[in-house]
């Protein structure tokens, strides 16, 4: 209803009201219509303020986050190689703190020689990685803070609340081009992307915000100028699909990196996945519920507590198994159901702890118990994948995919 509309009914009111109970009666009411009306008037231009928080223009974005991303150059040294011994990446990253920590991605980092920062004015600085962790692919490194003035930083929004069509913009250094921004959309939440640990796969936030080599790392931003995501991998041989990691878990992780260097992780030892009504269908055997072994890690807990992994590759469409593993039924008296279930079960092992395992093995059901040690890192949390895109430059000759 129009503020005119909204007067002229109150006016009428106040007139009824003076003729049945009094002009004292009257005056009460019209005070309050008349705050409720000075609300009502406010409401839209507070909308109005709040809509311009969080619906910077493109170009007002670029201006007040761009001086908070850097340019990460990674030296490599390969010992096991008689060419192309020396390699250099070039990627992206973000400013997260006033005291010179940076955010980027850890296969962008990790293993480098030396690292040197470019901030926005042209600034070059050396730089010590304080943390990496390649399973999540973040890594926080340290640059010295200016003799005078602050650092800009960028802040971590809460990647929770991204739908699908939210606008975003992504700053970063794509094919060497310092500072660019792109912009385009969210395309979609809680991507799982093939060539992960299953056990160790992380959802993504997938974006047709143009990235290319060398965004490694760097910020994907709503429209209020959070951070939302850690722009970090590409499908290969398509376009406009991008993924970044969800700045929720990018947060969660700075602490560890910082303090201890990695992200510290419980272990098990086994691969696998839950039974459910498909595999239950197909085979004719006595399937219980519970967690399918399909493989253990060498010297892991689950290996010296004498779990088994299957013997038997089975191919059901595109899902390959190997059956013929114990099936974990339970943890700690938690009967592994489903996927919350199992969460749950995971939920109550802290490292140097001592678990509880129910397990089916050939009909037959035992108790067994292995120790929690710290998850060391494996052959395979390391990825060589052309899906990761920092831009390596080879004595000055780029377009090298990671």
């Amino acid at each position: 209803m129009k503020l005119m509309d909204k007067c002229r009914k109150a006016a009428i009111e106040l007139i009824t009201l003076a003729t049945q109970f009094g002009f004292f009666i009257a005056l009460q009411r019209m005070l309050r219509m008349r705050v409720l009306l000075a609300a009502l008037a406010l409401i839209p231009a507070a909308s109005a303020l709040a809509a311009s928080e969080c619906n910077q223009t493109i170009a007002d974005l670029y201006d007040s986050k761009s001086p908070a991303v850097v340019r990460i150059t990674a030296l490599t040294i390969n010992p096991y190689r008689m060419d192309d011994r020396i390699q250099q990446a070039v990627g992206s990253g973000f400013i997260i703190d006033a005291k010179g920590l940076v955010m980027t991605n850890s296969h962008l980092v990790f293993g480098a020689q030396a690292l040197a920062v470019t901030l926005d004015d042209g600034t070059t600085l050396p730089a010590k990685l304080l943390g990496a962790d390649p399973i999540f692919d973040l890594a926080i490194l340290q640059i010295p803070k200016p003799d005078s003035g602050k650092l800009p930083v960028l802040v971590f929004g809460d990647s929770d609340a991204v739908r699908p069509g939210d606008s975003v913009v992504a700053i970063g250094n794509p094919m060497g081009l310092d500072q660019t921004i792109t912009s385009g959309i969210v395309s979609g939440i809680n991507r799982i992307l093939p060539e992960r640990p299953r056990l160790l796969a992380r959802a993504m936030i997938q974006t047709d915000a143009a990235i290319n080599p060398g965004n490694s790392g760097g910020p994907l931003l709503n429209r209020c100028g959070d951070v939302i995501g850690v722009t970090s991998e590409i499908l290969g041989e398509s376009q406009n699909i991008g993924f970044a990691i969800p700045s929720n878990l990018a947060h969660s992780v700075v602490a560890q990196l910082v303090e201890k260097g990695r992200v510290i992780r419980p272990w098990f030892g086994v691969d696998g996945g839950l039974i459910d009504d498909r595999l239950r269908q197909i085979f004719t055997l006595p399937l219980t519920d519970g967690f399918l072994v399909e493989s253990v890690e060498p010297n892991s807990p689950a290996d010296v507590a004498g779990i088994v992994g299957g013997s038997l590759p089975v191919k059901l469409g595109t899902r390959s198994l190997i059956l013929g593993g114990d099936v974990i039924v339970a943890i700690n008296d938690i009967a592994l159901k489903n996927a919350e279930s199992l969460q749950r079960a995971l939920d109550t092992i802290d490292i140097g702890a001592r678990v509880r395992l129910k397990v089916f093995r050939q009909g037959k059901t035992f108790t067994t118990e292995l120790a929690i040690t710290e998850r060391p890192l494996q052959p395979g949390d390391v990825p060589e994948s052309s899906q990761s895109f920092s831009m390596h430059q080879d004595y000055g000759i780029s377009n090298k995919l990671r």
